[in-house]
């Protein structure tokens, strides 16, 4: 498979709507993790993102103009123990639990589906990163509906296991359109990992994402050696008390 940047591949799509890449730094030592979450509704984008004990969580930006918050409020990065769970949305939690019973992140998903929001049906998208013994391991998912067709949810899983250094994998919610989007389709995209520093990394996505669209970015490296973290968020909103 062909590798791109991601800001090369970013700059094609004005609305992938969410996007999770995980990979490993070219030198090896840190694995990567991505997401972001776009908008074109105003519930959609009176968004931040808010760094907590227990992981990441997305806010309303102005909590006076929040709507629904079923679908836009929720932990898109939670830990446990060696594990990082990264979503678009609740299944964060349901993966959470699952691990934390012994189960496994596709006993988890098994149990969910796209979100419900007709006609749209958004698929849900979700990562897990697992540091051990001196190696990362990651997983991809995604649950989408056939054709847009609520009664056949489609379940895939993407499994990296000694992932190579210099490579990430990437899945977006939609594939390019207007008022009508379909979701992504295909395998995760192959990504060219080649840049040692978070921050000029986080910026360099930043800049590429569509200026209108883009709501809130999270980036972290974490050493494979001994599972040091470094995050960056962007926000394009400031919260509102």
């Amino acid at each position: 498979m062909e590798k791109q940047t991601l800001t090369a591949l970013l700059a094609k799509y004005a609305y992938p709507g969410r996007g999770i890449m995980l990979g490993k730094t070219q030198n090896g030592k840190h694995a990567v993790i991505v997401y972001f979450i776009m908008g074109r509704s105003e519930n959609s984008r009176n968004r931040v993102f808010t760094k907590k004990e227990s992981g990441i969580v997305t806010e309303a930006a102005n909590p006076a103009k929040l709507q629904d918050p079923s679908l836009v409020i929720y932990a898109p990065v939670r830990k446990l123990g060696n594990y990082t769970i990264v979503t678009n949305g609740d299944q964060t939690d349901t993966i959470y639990n699952s691990l934390q019973n012994n189960k496994t992140f596709e006993d988890a998903l098994r149990t969910r589906t796209f979100e419900p929001d007709e006609p749209l049906y958004t698929p849900r998208i979700s990562g897990l990163v697992q540091i051990e013994n001196n190696k990362a391991n990651f997983t991809l998912s995604i649950l989408k509906s056939s054709e847009g067709n609520p009664n056949s949810p489609l379940r895939y899983f993407y499994e990296y296991t000694e992932p190579l250094a210099g490579i990430g994998r990437f899945i977006h919610t939609y594939e390019s359109g207007e008022n009508i989007l379909p979701s992504f389709s295909g395998e995760p995209h192959c990504i060219a990992v080649d840049n040692e520093d978070i921050k000029t990394f986080t910026s360099s996505v930043w800049n590429a994402m569509h200026s209108e669209n883009k709501i809130s970015l999270f980036v972290r490296y974490i050493n494979i050696e001994n599972g040091e973290e470094h995050t960056q968020i962007i926000n394009k909103y400031e919260k509102q008390s």
